[in-house]
C-alpha cells in the first residue's frame, strides 16, 4: 500500500474541500429545484 504520511497534510484537506463543495452544490441544486417546483405550481393555479 502507498505510504500517504508525507502527503496526508495535502490529501485530507483536498478531499474535505471536495466533499464540502459537492455537498454545497447538491444542496443549492435541491433548493433551486424546490423553488422552481413551487413557482410552477403557483403559476398552474392561476
Amino acid at each position: 500500500m502507498i505510504d500517504l504520511a508525507p502527503y496526508a497534510a495535502f490529501i485530507v484537506p483536498a478531499y474535505a474541500v471536495s466533499i464540502l463543495g459537492l455537498g454545497l452544490a447538491t444542496l443549492l441544486t435541491v433548493l433551486a429545484w424546490r423553488k422552481a417546483k413551487a413557482r410552477l405550481a403557483a403559476l398552474e393555479r392561476k
